[in-house]
C-alpha cells in the first residue's frame, strides 16, 4: 500500500470543506480533499442560497455571519468564477402582537452588536412587500441579508484550490484514522489508499460525528432534514428575500411554540423564501430528526405551500416544479465546533453548522487555516472549540 504525504487532509466535500481546503492551499500547504461521494452531494448541494444574518441571535454566530458575509465580498473578486452574491437585503414579517415586543428586543440586542437592522410598520413593509396578506403587522428589514449559488461558490473554490495545488479524491469514504508518535495522522480509505499529513480536518457536516467515532471522540451532530419546494420562475413578488418571525420568537419564548398547529411544531416548520438569480423561488421549510433520509413528502411539502400562500395569497397561482430535501448538521447546543480537539494533535473540526453552512463557509474556512498557520485570531471563538467535547468525554468518565 503506497503512503502519499500531505500537509493537511480535509475530509468532506461540501462548501465547507471547500473553503477550508481554499484558505489552506492560499497559505501554501499540501493539501488533499477527500470526499466519499461527489463534491456538494450533502447539504451543500440541497440547500437555499441565504447569507441571513438577522436570524442569528446577537453573539458569535452572529458575529461569524457579518465577518463571512465580508468575507463574500472578497472572495466575489478573487474567486476565477461568478458565485451570484446578491444583495437584496431581508424581511422577517411578525404576525401577533405577542411576537412584536419580543423581536424589537432582538432587533435591538443585534443593532448593539453592529448589524444594520430596523423595524419597519406596516406602511413601510408594504412599501417592499406589496403583495404579502393584510393580517401581517409588520417586519424586521436588514440591507445586509444576502445570497449566494452555493454550487457556483463550490466549484469557484475548487478551480482556485488546485490551482494552488489541491488533490481531490472522490468516490471512497475514510475507514480508518490513525495518530502516530512522531505527531502525523494517517488517513486510510476504504479502497485501502493510504494518506498522511500533520494535520486532518473533520468537515464531514452531517456525518461529521461517525467520522469522530474513527478517533473514539463522540461528537453530538445529527442530521436535521430540510425539506424545500421549488417555484416555476415568476417575477420578483418583493425587494427582500423573506423569513417569518415564528421560528425566531419559539426559541425566544417557547410558550409560544403552544399556540401553533402541533404538526408545524412536530415538523419544525418556519417559513423561508428566497428567489434565484434564475427567478425560481426556494420555500422552505422543515427541521426533522428523520436520521439519514432525504426524501420528501406530500403532508410536509403541502404545510410548507400552505405557510408561503398564508403570507402570500399570490402564491396560489404559482406551481411548485420539484421538491428536495438536504441533511443539515445540527448540534446539541446549535453551535458549530470549530478548531482543533484538545488530546488529538493536528486534529481540527469545522462542523455542525445546521442551517448556517452556506452563511458561514468563508469565515470557518479562513479560521480553520488561521489556527493551523498559528496566526493571530481577530475576535475570540473559544465558544465554538471542541474543547467543550472533551469536557463532556471527561464528566461522563466522572459520572
Amino acid at each position: 500500500m503506497t503512503v502519499k504525504n500531505f500537509d493537511a487532509i480535509v475530509i468532506g466535500g461540501g462548501i465547507t470543506g471547500l473553503s477550508v481546503a481554499y484558505y489552506l492551499t492560499g497559505e501554501g500547504k499540501k493539501v488533499l480533499l477527500i470526499e466519499k461521494k461527489g463534491l456538494g452531494a450533502g447539504a451543500s448541494g440541497a440547500c437555499d442560497d441565504m447569507i441571513l444574518l438577522q436570524s442569528k441571535k446577537p453573539g458569535i454566530l452572529l458575529t461569524l455571519a457579518m465577518e463571512s458575509l465580508a468575507l463574500y465580498r472578497k472572495l466575489e473578486k478573487d474567486l476565477p468564477l461568478e458565485i451570484d452574491l446578491e444583495n437584496r437585503g431581508g424581511m422577517v414579517f411578525i404576525e401577533t402582537q405577542e411576537q412584536l415586543p419580543l423581536m424589537e428586543n432582538f432587533v435591538k440586542e443585534q443593532q448593539k452588536l453592529g448589524l444594520d437592522v430596523t423595524i419597519l410598520d406596516k406602511k413601510d413593509m408594504r412599501k417592499r412587500q406589496p403583495h404579502v396578506s393584510k393580517h401581517v403587522l409588520a417586519s424586521t428589514y436588514s440591507p445586509l441579508d444576502s445570497q449566494v449559488n452555493p454550487l457556483k461558490v463550490m466549484q469557484a473554490f475548487v478551480v482556485a484550490a488546485q490551482a494552488k495545488g489541491l488533490i481531490i479524491k472522490k468516490g471512497s469514504g475514510v475507514s480508518q484514522i490513525v495518530f502516530h508518535n512522531d505527531y502525523h495522522w494517517e488517513v486510510i480509505t476504504e479502497d485501502k489508499e493510504s494518506f498522511t499529513a500533520e494535520f486532518v480536518i473533520n468537515a464531514a457536516g452531517a456525518w461529521a460525528g461517525s467520522l469522530a467515532k474513527l478517533i473514539d471522540l463522540d461528537v453530538p451532530i445529527r442530521p436535521k432534514r430540510g425539506q424545500i419546494a421549488v417555484t416555476e420562475k415568476i417575477p420578483a413578488l418583493g425587494d427582500t428575500n423573506i423569513w417569518s418571525a415564528d421560528y425566531i420568537v419559539m426559541k425566544l419564548n417557547p410558550e409560544l411554540a403552544k399556540g401553533r398547529k402541533q404538526i408545524l411544531n412536530d415538523l419544525g416548520i418556519g417559513l423561508a423564501m428566497s428567489q434565484t438569480s434564475e427567478g425560481n423561488y426556494f420555500i422552505g421549510g422543515t427541521r426533522e430528526f428523520m436520521g439519514y433520509d432525504t426524501s420528501t413528502n406530500f403532508l410536509a411539502i403541502h404545510l410548507i405551500i400552505q405557510e408561503a400562500t398564508r403570507f402570500f395569497p399570490i402564491l396560489k397561482n404559482v406551481h411548485v416544479i420539484r421538491t428536495f430535501a438536504g441533511l443539515r448538521p445540527a448540534s446539541d447546543d446549535g453551535k458549530p465546533f470549530i478548531g482543533p480537539v484538545p488530546g488529538r494533535p493536528g486534529f481540527y473540526m469545522a462542523a455542525g453548522h445546521e442551517g448556517d453552512g452556506i452563511a458561514l463557509a468563508p469565515i470557518t474556512g479562513r479560521l480553520i487555516a488561521a489556527m493551523v498557520m498559528k496566526q493571530t485570531l481577530s475576535f475570540d471563538v473559544a465558544e465554538l472549540s471542541p474543547a467543550r467535547l472533551v469536557k463532556a468525554e471527561k464528566s461522563k468518565q466522572v459520572s
